[in-house]
């Protein structure tokens, strides 16, 4: 199984559709799973680890295939272990390593194991269960000869580390190391991200339609919620829309604040279709515009075409992140005080995987852009009218043509919804 995929052919990135068909070739999902384990196996075999413990969900999913719904991101219960040349073993929620058995014939049965280690806490240390799982977990590495070898953890509960350590097990970091794996993406996600972007155009659409005078700003955001839904979403896990005074300056959220007329609104809608996310900002106007915000437009849009120009393998980050303003260019401190603004941050099965590209870390260390990647690229301008502000995000793979823009609402000058 090859770890890198074949030359993206721009033309065959598409949106096919949700349902799987005999008559279009579309996400082949066991193609999918394939390539993601045999890219941490590589990445696991480069690094100086015996094995690694993941507790991230996003990790989880790309060793194993499995997920149980977005209520256990934060719950920090399930984890999976991949040893040197063995196979993935999954610790899941009770009944659910049972199900695993019955519908997920890639996982060997006997590697779907109940498990619990105190929900964050809930569960007291002194139970004992980081201590069995630990044992558990130990025994699988005597088993493979790795028992001496560093396990790499990328998050995890400081008893768990405790006991590991009690265990005289080494724990270094495999945060890295799955990040590494992740970051160049085959086909079948390229596809999925496509398609997790087809449905946020149409999430645009119906918020034009519906930007009029009186809507409020969590009125969009449950009209958007609904839709991703109805259209398949698996996860809506926020979505920003910030109007009028509020725009300047950007308050990342999203209230119950009456629209009004002549408003600048942006939305973020951040979602994944099959664990694949989003990150797709648009900002339109309510039935008119003025010149200082059609300005601000116009500042966002020649920054965010500048960085596009540059993506293609073999650029360096650094050079996107100096196309953009310093942020002392408009209007903060530092490049701390204005980190997320000109942005860009790898897309996958996690909202921020690498590249992740800003001035505050890409000038002094940058990274090589590569054929495969995802990732969006986001820009701000606040008007000089004081309250109004412009942002703009686009969604790019990198071909070896260049970048393919996926996120296709229409965006290249200020869209004026419902025009007086």
């Amino acid at each position: 199984m090859t770890t890198t995929p074949a030359t993206l052919d721009p033309n065959a990135i598409g949106a096919p559709g949700h349902m799987g068909v005999d008559f279009e070739t579309r996400v082949d999902f066991a193609r999918l799973r394939d390539y993601r384990l045999a890219r941490a196996r590589a990445a696991l075999e480069a690094s100086d680890l015996g094995a690694m413990l993941v507790f991230d969900v996003n990790n989880i999913r790309y060793l194993t295939g499995s997920v149980i719904g977005e209520w256990s991101r934060d719950k920090m219960t399930r984890y999976a272990l991949l040893v040197r040349g063995r196979e993935p073993v999954l610790w899941d929620f009770g009944s659910a390593a049972k199900h695993h058995k019955l519908y997920a014939p890639w996982l060997l049965p006997e590697n779907c194991r109940a498990g619990m280690v105190g929900l964050r806490g809930a569960v007291a240390p002194e139970v004992g269960l980081f201590t069995r799982a630990v044992q558990e977990i130990r025994d699988l590495l005597v088993e493979a000869g790795q028992q001496d070898a560093p396990v790499g953890v990328d998050i995890a509960e400081p008893p768990l580390l405790l006991a590991m350590q009690e265990a005289g097990l080494t724990v270094a970091d495999c945060q890295q190391v799955m990040l590494e794996a992740r970051q160049i993406k085959s086909i079948d996600e390229v596809l999925l991200l496509n398609q997790a972007a087809a449905m946020v155009d149409g999430v645009y659409q119906r918020i034009a339609d519906a930007l009029k005078p009186g809507v409020r700003e969590n009125d969009l955001v449950a009209l958007a919620n609904a839709y991703l839904y109805q259209m398949g979403s698996d996860d809506v896990e926020a979505i920003n829309a910030v109007s009028g005074e509020r725009c300047n300056p950007h308050p990342h959220n999203f209230t119950d604040r009456i629209i009004r007329p002549g408003d600048t609104c942006f939305f973020d809608i951040i979602q994944s279709y099959n664990g694949y996310r989003t990150c797709y900002y648009r900002t339109l106007n309510v039935g008119s515009s003025t010149p200082a915000q059609r300005d601000a437009y116009t500042k966002a849009r020649e920054w965010i075409d500048a960085a596009i120009e540059l993506v293609k393998p073999g650029t360096w980050t650094d050079e996107i992140a100096r196309a953009w303003p310093t942020a002392q260019e408009f209007g903060f401190a530092s490049e701390m005080d204005a980190f997320g603004l000109q942005f860009g941050h790898g897309l996958g099965l996690g909202l921020h995987e690498r590249p992740i590209i800003s001035r505050l870390n890409s000038i002094e260390h940058p990274v090589r852009i590569e054929e495969g990647m995802v990732f969006a690229l986001e820009t701000y301008c606040p008007a000089t009218d004081g309250r109004s502000a412009a942002r703009i995000e686009e969604e790019v793979v990198v071909t070896s043509a260049g970048a393919k823009v996926i996120t296709l609402f229409p965006a290249q000058d200020l869209f004026v919804a419902n025009p007086y």
